[in-house]
């Protein structure tokens, strides 16, 4: 005699919501890493404006992995796609939103830098912190070289992004810190090379408030990063076990005296990626997702299913997407 358990439904936040969060998430990185950059004394230490950069990707990650997963980043959102967990529909919807709240971080900074009597010319304070390459980058650095770092930086920060997000990885709350650690140290190294921000959201703001060589040269910063998150997420689509999309729920084994059904249908927006990252509801097991489950009527699922399942069925999904069945 098989037991019924009431139906527990797995909403996801609307992608209004995930778009504001995003939004808020890059305005608090570009106002943190621009600003610390722009009024720290860099003679005296870099550390403190890259510490505030990975920081503020941390905090934001922590504040808004209950709506989204904490993108922040044109790059990240590109491996993400690239991976399978992201639809391109909602990818391109986060890279607006993260223009949007970049430009909306470095306008905040604009309206600072305006108050200050003793600097006269914003645009030369901004470029202080823009990122260029050769007579523009502090060490002087050539297109070659900075090109080099943004691909190899990106596709370290990606790498580190989809893997500690992984629903996988047991550690997966610790995402946040991982992340932000990873992008301070990469920022560290970027401000001595010239201020290679490894996020084309941050240089586009950047560059808009600063000098028209910084337009110029900002093509290097959405080429690099765009192709090093590529190559990242092309990899990392390789494992199917971090390349899986993320339901935002962690599987939990069914108790052995339970062998009903319940009904576990998501909600039809709900993200790939997942609306909240870092938690998992209790007492829901992650495995089938279609509304007809095998022995059960529609809508139902087994909670005596193997967990092991659920996750094979999810581990073609990032495939399914290149092959042009998911959307």
């Amino acid at each position: 005699m098989s037991l019924t358990v009431p139906a527990v439904p797995v909403r996801s936040p609307r992608l209004i919501a995930r778009l504001s969060a995003e939004a808020l998430g890059t305005m608090f990185l570009v106002l943190a890493g621009i600003g610390a950059a722009m009024f720290t004394v860099s003679q005296v230490s870099t550390v403190p404006s890259s510490l505030a950069a990975g920081l503020a990707i941390a905090a934001s990650m922590l504040a808004f992995g209950h709506i989204t997963i904490g993108h922040f980043n044109p790059a990240i959102t590109l491996g993400s796609m690239i991976a399978g967990r992201t639809r391109p529909l909602e990818a391109l919807a986060f890279v607006v939103a993260q223009l949007v709240g970049g430009l909306a971080g470095a306008l905040v900074i604009f309206g600072v830098v305006r108050t200050i009597p003793s600097l006269q010319d914003s645009r030369a304070a901004f470029d202080t912190v823009a990122a260029g390459f050769g007579e523009h980058s502090t060490a002087q650095v050539p297109l070659a070289g900075v090109l080099l770092l943004e691909v190899i930086g990106v596709a370290l920060l990606v790498g580190v992004f989809l893997a500690a997000t992984s629903r996988r990885n047991v550690n997966r709350a610790m995402a946040p810190f991982a992340v932000g650690l990873s992008f301070a140290v990469l920022v560290q190294l970027g401000m001595a090379i010239g201020n290679v921000p490894f996020n084309p959201a941050r240089a586009t703001a950047n560059a808009i408030f600063s000098s028209s060589w910084a337009l110029e040269q900002l093509w290097l910063f959405w080429v690099a990063p765009l192709a090093g998150a590529t190559i990242a997420g092309l990899v990392v689509r390789g494992f199917s076990d971090l390349g899986q999309p993320d339901a935002g729920i962690v599987p939990v084994e069914a108790p052995e005296s339970v062998a009903g059904t319940a009904d576990a249908r998501p909600s039809a927006d709900l993200p790939d990626d997942g609306g909240a990252p870092f938690a998992a509801p209790d007492g829901i097991a992650a495995g089938h997702r279609s509304d007809q489950a095998p022995g059960g009527a529609p809508g139902e699922i087994s909670l005596g299913q193997s967990a092991a399942k659920g996750e094979d069925d999810g581990g073609d999904e990032a495939r399914e997407f290149f092959d042009g069945k998911r959307g």
